[in-house]
């Protein structure tokens, strides 16, 4: 049944949450981007929540609504569930609060995440991996919660968390006097942009909050567009701190009135996104720590001339992912191409391949060969980088005139996840 609310944070509440934070969360900086402003000719400002101490937002939320716990509440201690930046945020906010949690996280959590999880929690914590996605977490944490009359600290759909999260815009208030026209931040439940879009609508109503999702997880694109929270039966989970199957009743009730604009972004383009601030700024971000930079694009001609406040939400990005972070730039790109190729049995065909199908610049990333028997063909599947997309049609001719084509994999999903 859906959960109907009226409830919107107010200017005193997440005033209250921004005393309770103070010496707890950082008062990150708000920062004039260079390369940025340049390119989309306005003034673009990161608000670095990356630099907070669990680096990421989470802190102000998980914070906020663990010390408003009762007595009874804490002695009884708390559980959440996650498998990133929420688990982080409670972790640090049990030690700091000496409250026992558990924190149940998917089984094939990295061990890098783990790691940081019981280095902020130290001894106030007991971490348990439980299941094979985080649905499956949750759900043992709720009955874990009920049998034992223990606090569940919920990522997003809680009031106190949204106050904690508002206090991002506050903070981003107070740090400039000029008039900011567009901010972007990233959604994924709608703790921060539901917290934020509330303070900038009482504080500064001419300010335009965009709402920026991955294109695989639309849940909250998906609910406004239907006026109801809607779940998605499934989602692309790659920006996986930006990633939900359905939002908060809280934070869509308040989204759907506040929020300007709610738009989607490629993962692809967030790929290329992170490698751009990483190569250019010098900055580490996560997949959701770029979604609101990767909109810009998006923008481009309303920006102009304006102001505009970008959230770098988190920077907990695992070393392990560069290789799929560059391959899906290079996809989203149209720079790099998979195909099935025919080699005739015979000597000489793949040297023919080399020199007379493929351009100067044209490399071979992947190459999967299997010699058949009793067949005219051999075939194998080819992994290409091109400099340019414009090579792509005229190399596809060179294959078809010479008899080496056999398929073209990127547009075919199902085949291409398996194989790559």
């Amino acid at each position: 049944m859906e959960v109907q609310t009226t409830y919107f944070p107010t200017q005193e509440a997440i005033e209250a949450a921004a005393k309770k934070l103070k010496g707890v969360a950082s008062i990150t900086p708000l920062t004039k981007n260079l390369q940025y402003s340049k390119a989309f000719d306005c003034n673009v400002f990161f608000k670095r929540e990356d630099l907070q101490v669990v680096r990421s937002y989470k802190i102000r939320g998980a914070y906020n609504k663990m010390a408003s716990l009762t007595a009874t509440e804490i002695e009884n201690g708390i559980v959440c569930s996650s498998a990133g930046n929420h688990a982080q945020g409670v972790a640090l906010s049990c030690k700091l609060l000496k409250i026992q949690g558990t924190i149940y996280m998917p089984a094939p959590t990295p061990n890098q995440k783990i790691e940081q999880v019981k280095m902020f929690g130290e001894d106030y914590i007991n971490i348990i991996l439980e299941g094979d996605t985080y649905d499956d977490s949750y759900h043992v944490a709720m009955i874990e919660c009920e049998r034992l009359n223990k606090t569940f600290i919920h990522p997003f759909n809680d009031k106190k968390v949204i106050e904690g999260q508002a206090t991002v815009g506050l903070e981003i208030l107070n740090q400039t006097n000029l008039p900011i026209d567009y901010l972007f931040v990233a959604v994924g439940g709608g703790g921060l942009s539901s917290g934020l879009s509330t303070i900038f609508k009482n504080r500064s109503p001419h300010t335009k909050v965009i709402g920026v999702e991955p294109e695989g997880a639309p849940s909250m694109t998906t609910s406004i567009r239907n006026n109801k929270n809607t779940e998605l039966k499934y989602i692309e989970k790659f920006v996986d701190g930006a990633a939900v199957q359905r939002v908060g009743d809280l934070n869509f009730a308040i989204c759907k009135e506040y929020l300007a604009d709610m738009i989607t972004v490629p993962e692809g383009k967030v790929c290329q996104t992170i490698l751009d601030l990483y190569n250019k700024d010098a900055i580490v971000v996560e997949p959701a720590g770029a979604l609101s930079i990767a909109a810009l694009d998006f923008y481009a001609e309303e920006i102009k001339g304006k102001n505009v406040v970008c959230i770098v939400s988190g920077s907990n990005n695992d070393i392990t992912r560069t290789a799929e972070i560059k391959e899906r730039a290079l996809l989203y790109a149209n720079l790099k191409h998979y195909f099935i190729i025919k080699f005739p049995q015979r000597a000489g065909a793949l040297r023919e391949f080399v020199v007379d199908i493929l351009g100067p610049t044209d490399d071979i990333t992947h190459f999967e060969y299997t010699k058949k028997v009793n067949r005219e063909n051999d075939v194998a599947v080819v992994g290409l980088e091109l400099k340019s997309p414009a090579h792509l049609e005229p190399l596809i001719t060179k294959m078809k005139l010479n008899n080496f084509y056999g398929d073209y994999l990127n547009d075919k999903p199902e085949l291409f996840q398996f194989l790559i």
